[in-house]
């Protein structure tokens, strides 16, 4: 029998996952009987994550894996209690290493005139309090990260991170020319800038898109020329800035529709892509419902994974898959094209390893719209 799973949470790290409930228990164990929703407004997730991650501190403890040797966790009152786990009671604390390669970091970021952090806050002055705490809590060590000078190997792109920067500041209007990834092709944008900030070891400028008449993210290492214009670049009142603090790329309503089917192969699509539904239909098989901004991406995708992945709709979508892996063995002689299908599978299942030699891309925002 088919069964039905309602539609899933933005996906999580497992590090981030992990990170969060490091810290969650010594602050548990410090406030036991804490209500069950003051605990997951402390750790910004909904109840609903916050018992998943309860269940999960079940099965977790020291080597051994017998009763007592696993967390105990107990919330059905609605109030939250944890055991056993003196283990872990207390809070988390850098190595040297640690500390000492975050003070490098924070001090790059201070380097870096107009860079804003994920929430928006402007960054230079909450830098510098880090800066200073960590400095006065490793004592000596400090100074080795004070001798570290952190630039950018690429000259060029210095140069854009410094211009991005300046035209947040002076709120000027800039002219890109960018790299999209999903498109594989070079467009000419004007963008009125918002903010420039670091996430996931890459620069973005966030910014009104005068092309896509939206906000949009564009990773600096894909813009091959930033101008900052002698225009006024203040956005219009209607850009927001994206809530950047869980992932990069959150689907729109506008987006593309996209409903396929994984075989057991490649059953991680659903965990590794932000999807709005997922239907368990046997044997490893799901079907799935996701948006993208850009389709070009689930065409790599299912051209690599050729029989693993099928485009159900949109029809034109599923017509394109279908099209590029006939173009794909159309390029090979007739014998190879019936060695390649000698075991039955379709000719979208095997023209992939070989047309499309390439890992299927993460679908960051990439400015495309």
């Amino acid at each position: 029998m088919t069964a039905h799973r309602a539609p899933r949470p933005a996906p999580e790290s497992a590090t981030a996952r992990l990170s969060r409930l490091l810290t969650m228990v010594p602050w548990l164990l410090a406030r036991q009987g804490v209500d069950i929703d003051v605990a997951a407004a402390q750790f910004g997730v909904t109840r609903e994550q916050l018992e998943s991650d309860l269940e999960l501190l079940f099965v977790c403890g020291t080597p051994g894996h017998l009763p007592d040797d696993l967390i105990e966790a107990d919330w059905e009152d609605g109030h939250v209690y944890i055991g056993n786990a003196d283990a872990i009671s207390r809070p988390l604390r850098f190595t040297v290493d640690e500390a000492l390669t975050l003070m490098v970091g924070l001090r790059a970021l201070a380097a870096t005139p107009g860079v804003t952090g994920a929430s928006g806050a402007t960054g230079g002055e909450a830098i510098l309090r880090a800066l200073a705490k960590l400095e006065e809590a490793t004592g000596e060590a400090a100074g080795v990260a004070a001798r570290v000078r952190v630039t950018l190997d690429d000259g060029a792109a210095e140069t854009i991170l410094a211009d991005a920067s300046r035209a947040v500041q002076d709120r000027r209007r800039v002219r890109l020319r960018y790299q999209s990834f999903g498109r594989d092709e070079v467009t000419e944008r004007d963008v009125d800038p918002m903010r420039v900030t670091s996430l996931d070891a890459h620069w973005y400028l966030e910014g009104w898109c005068h092309r896509a008449e939206d906000t949009r993210l564009f990773r600096l290492d894909r813009v091959q020329s930033l101008e900052v214009l002698e225009v006024d670049g203040t956005p219009p009142d209607v850009a927001q800035l994206r809530d950047l603090a869980g992932q990069t790329y959150r689907p729109s309503p506008d987006d593309v529709l996209v409903e396929l089917v994984t075989e057991p192969g490649a059953a991680w699509v659903a965990d590794y892509y932000p999807v709005e539904s997922v239907v368990d239909l046997g044997e490893g098989r799901r079907q799935i419902r996701l948006r993208a901004a850009d389709t070009t991406w689930l065409r790599r995708l299912a051209w690599r994974h050729g029989g693993q992945v099928h485009i159900l709709t949109p029809a034109a979508l599923a017509a394109e898959v279908a099209l590029g892996a006939d173009a794909a063995l159309a390029a090979y002689p007739p014998d190879v094209v019936r060695g390649l299908g000698g075991d039955g599978m379709p000719p979208t299942a095997v023209a992939t390893p070989v047309a499309t030699p390439m890992a299927a891309p993460v679908p960051t925002p990439d400015g495309a719209g």
